[in-house]
């Protein structure tokens, strides 16, 4: 199984989300390509199925998880290990603690940034 050198991130600004970024050697397209999908589907996949839609996430074996992307080229699968997953999501919730993401978010702006061109 080849390894690819993807990037998994969190932004508190963002504290809902987690983003995987694949380098444009590892993708069809030859371009860096980010998926950009919920923390909880990340931490309820390392225990069991989750997901319906583009991203899904599920354990395999006793160590790894399994990511899915679905697109219209075609399905990307990628294998992590359970552990780095849930190293991850520990530091995440150290930042942002699961269920207090909104009290990180500022509503207000994000508001006016949506409403920015309504008429």
């Amino acid at each position: 199984m080849a390894s690819i050198p993807a990037t998994l991130r969190y932004d508190v600004r963002d504290p809902f989300a987690v983003r995987m970024s694949f380098p444009a050697p590892a993708t069809l397209e030859g371009v860096e390509v980010c998926w950009t999908f919920a923390r909880e589907l990340l931490s309820t996949g390392v225990a069991e199925s989750a997901g319906t839609g583009d991203v899904r996430v599920r354990p395999y074996g006793y160590d790894r998880t399994v990511l899915e992307f679905h697109a219209v080229e075609g399905t990307a699968i990628v294998h992590v290990r359970t552990g780095e997953l849930e190293r991850f999501l520990t530091d995440t919730a150290e930042l942002v603690p699961a269920g207090a993401e909104a009290l990180h978010m500022d509503m207000d702006s994000d508001l006016v940034e949506l409403m920015r061109d309504a008429y």
